[in-house]
């Protein structure tokens, strides 16, 4: 077996092996971990004699390495000084000095570009030394678990061992510690599955202070803290990052820390471990973005490319109609609002993965300038545009040159369509349930891989990104749902609403041709399959809330005509789905993203309204969940609003236990830095009053008792021991989620309050759940 886990400390690796029974250790003492530097070659033999003198340096050589992906396209070199430094930890040190001083003395900015930097130790060791660190055998786990109040009191007595409490009876922390290393001696995990990177420390520090010596939480003695907490932003959103810690010889799963952990679990994370050469623990923590990024250098190192400190192309140069052309983001046919019938969903499987490997979009062959002859090569020569379905030429309506030889993205990629298409055909053939739950685990943790792979494309600090590429398969997308609608219409069906990889139809004729028929043209047709993704006996399209059109006498409102669908720039290019081009805006506008209808197989599907909002309390999600029931039963919004008002009945009579009104709100910053007195800053206030911390990107949970009070005392949290609500507050809650469910049929919050203070008698159908 390979290690599976690994631990740096002066200058030393030590590499735990996984045994029958456990795991061994080995000490390497003669590791040199490498940074690369490019640049004149004067300016290189005048740093590299700088660097000898530099205590942290172990030796410099030139070699020759790609330091690019077009350059290794080409079978191009660069002559770049290697720099091997005695500690692992000293490379961004030295990387900083490089720049900071070394250039800045004696050199123009920019003259010197820097390689294989910032990579995480367990992902460098494992490169440089070849180690492929996917677990040999079946893991071992051991969940250890503490609520928040608890790790802020330090009281280890609360500690859960696998989802069960150590000891209810006596509250003993010495009692529980010991009970703790009895259950680690005889189980000998190979990873601590931790609700809190900080329980690392404090069980440590515990066992420390109450004289347990024989209490650890590693395979030897000690504990290391690799990174204190931070803050950062992505995407506009911030997010927080927790303490990270190591224990010898065991990996460490903080699922406070784990976005992979908690959509596929283990399983999902050893699959990512094979694919990403990250070590389990690395694997854990690291984003969808940092997983592809290893993928990406992964593969790149074996192209003999060196990965950028620092992203340093720059987007090329075009003209102004190329770049209005380009610059218009993904297609969607926008929504009919209102209430559909006989509707099937379809969609194309993986689109943009499976665009970038069926057209072979990458960095290194879009307009690779690679001179050789067309015919060899497939640039394109003859200069006419492409079309869907060639796989070489020009990209379509940009003009964009792209080579023939195989990309580096779709090498990246095409082992993950793969593996995701083995494990869906194996899920198809029912297969057990242990190892059915393998393999959704498997297929989740790719899908989120494939998911992010076009955004990284434009994400200006991706190490092998570029914005041409971004375009360039925007530009594919579009080119595919322009032939997907016509071949439709074609075939008898009107599209209802799209976007991006997905089709909202329904019959246009009385008899339109098979859609199984149609859709497997389709997908010959372009390369890339189109799925059925489900059947509906009808769906609603939710307008915006401003934009609701008054209802018609009969209680629902007509379906808009085709031609009033307006045009949107919430997901780039808007379409009308009748004529290819921007409507007028004579009927309501639709949220793009907000649907809800009854799939054929009796179950819901609901996007956007309230039952999928993180922050909606339990109560108004099951709440809307019998407002869509009533319709689905009646037809009829005042149905819907006849369960409206039983529900509120409830909950004004004091009824609704408050757990079921929780509200769970993520913060963006401190809470000095808030200047709205907010239901959440009220709860931050009643946090930092508990000595609870709260950080940027985590999140809150309370229960609003009083919102006309001041101050904390508008919200309670939790574990306060919550006995009120405030019954008008959440009233308003309830109301405006079943607005979003009536709203397709033309009601809006108006006129559901004025059917509410009618006093008509609801009908039985009401009482029906």
């Amino acid at each position: 077996m390979s290690p599976y886990t690994f631990e740096f400390e002066d200058g030393t690796v030590r590499e735990w092996t996984l045994t029958g029974d456990g795991a061994e250790p080995r000490l390497v003492e003669d590791y040199t971990p490498s940074l690369f530097v490019s640049g004149p070659d004067d300016a290189l033999v005048d740093l590299r004699a700088r660097l000898e003198d530099d205590p942290k340096v172990d030796a410099t050589d030139r070699e020759r390495w790609a330091t690019d992906l077009h350059q290794a396209h080409v079978g191009d070199r660069s002559r770049v000084l290697r720099v091997d430094l005695e500690r692992v930890d000293e490379v961004r040190t030295l990387a900083r000095e490089i720049r900071g001083v070394h250039e800045r003395e004696t050199h123009a900015p920019g003259t010197f570009r820097l390689f294989d930097v910032d990579l995480e130790p367990g992902v460098r060791y494992c490169l440089d030394e070849g180690i492929d660190p996917t677990p040999g055998r079946e893991l071992r786990p051991l969940r250890i678990e503490l609520s928040e109040p608890a790790l802020a009191d330090g009281d280890v007595a609360a500690l859960r061992l696998d989802g069960e409490p150590i000891d209810e009876r006596t509250g003993d922390p010495a009692a529980v510690l010991r009970t703790l290393g009895r259950r680690l001696v005889r189980r000998d995990p190979d990873v601590l599955v931790v609700s809190h990177g900080e329980l690392i420390p404090l069980i440590e520090r515990r066992a420390a202070a109450l004289g347990l010596e024989g209490v650890r939480l590693g395979r030897l003695p000690g504990w290391t803290q690799l990174a204190g907490e931070n803050t950062y932003v992505s995407y506009g959103r911030a997010g927080h990052s927790p303490a990270r810690y190591r224990v010898p010889g065991r990996a460490i799963v903080d699922t406070s820390n784990s976005f992979l952990w908690n959509q596929s679990g283990l399983d999902g994370l050893q699959y990512m471990v094979e694919r990403t050469g990250r070590p389990l623990q690395e694997a854990a923590w690291g984003s969808i973005g940092t997983l592809l990024t290893s993928r990406q250098i992964r593969i790149a190192r074996d192209r003999s490319v060196l990965a950028p400190w620092n992203k340093w192309e720059p987007e090329s140069f075009t003209d102004v109609r190329t770049l209005h052309a380009a610059d218009r983001g993904g297609f969607t046919f926008a929504p009919e609002v209102g209430f559909h019938e006989t509707v099937h969903a379809i969609d194309f499987a993986s689109l943009y993965p499976r665009i970038i490997c069926e057209y072979n979009v990458s960095p290194e062959t879009i307009d690779c300038g690679c001179g050789r002859p067309a015919a060899r090569d497939g640039c394109g020569g003859d200069g006419t545009v492409e079309t869907v379905g060639e796989r070489n030429g020009r990209v379509p309506g940009l003009g964009y040159e792209r080579c023939s030889h195989d990309g580096f993205l779709p090498d990246v990629l095409e082992p993950l369509l793969a593996d995701r298409e083995k494990r869906k055909r194996r899920l198809a053939a029912d297969p057990s349930e242990p190892e059915a739950a393998r393999l959704r685990a498997e297929s989740g943790a790719i899908k989120w891989v494939l998911v992010s792979c076009f955004g990284y494309q434009g994400y200006r600090n991706a190490k092998f990104g570029r914005i041409e590429c971004h375009e360039a398969i925007n530009a594919y997308a579009r080119e595919i749902a322009l032939a997907a609608k016509r071949r439709l219409e074609d075939a008898g069906w009107r599209i209802v609403h799209g976007i991006v990889d997905s089709l909202w139809v329904t019959p246009r004729v009385p008899d339109p041709e098979p859609l199984d028929d149609v859709t497997a043209e389709i997908g010959e047709t372009v390369g890339i399959p189109l799925e059925d993704d489900g059947s509906y006996e009808w769906v609603c399209f939710v307008p915006l809330r401003e934009s609701i059109a008054p209802a018609s006498e009969a209680g629902r409102a007509p379906a808009p005509p085709v031609d009033s669908s307006p045009d949107s720039d919430q997901t780039g290019t808007t379409i009308d789905p009748a004529t290819e081009a921007g409507g007028v805006e004579s009927g309501p506008a639709g949220a793009l993203t907000k649907y809800f209808g009854k799939r054929e197989d009796g179950g819901f599907t609901v996007r956007g309204i309230e039952l999928r909002q993180r922050s909606t309390p339990p109560f108004v999600a099951e709440s809307q969940r019998a407002f869509l029931e009533a319709l689905d039963r009646e037809r009829d919004p005042r149905a819907v609003c006849d369960v409206l008002g039983r529900r509120l009945r409830e909950l004004r009579s004091g009824a609704v236990d408050p757990a079921n009104l929780e509200i769970t709100k993520r913060i963006s910053r401190s809470l000095e830095a808030y200047s709205q007195r907010t239901h959440t800053v009220a709860a931050l206030e009643r946090y930092d009053r508990r000595g609870i911390d709260r950080r940027p990107g985590q999140s809150v949970r309370y229960v609003v008792v009083d919102d006309e009070a001041r101050g904390s005392e508008r919200v309670r949290l939790p574990f306060e021991g919550i006995r009120t609500y405030d019954e008008d507050w959440y009233a308003t809650s309830v109301i405006r989620a079943c607005e979003s469910v009536v709203s397709p049929l033309g009601w809006d919050r108006r006129r559901i309050r004025t059917f509410l203070r009618d006093g008509r008698t609801p009908r039985l159908s009401t009482f029906v759940e």
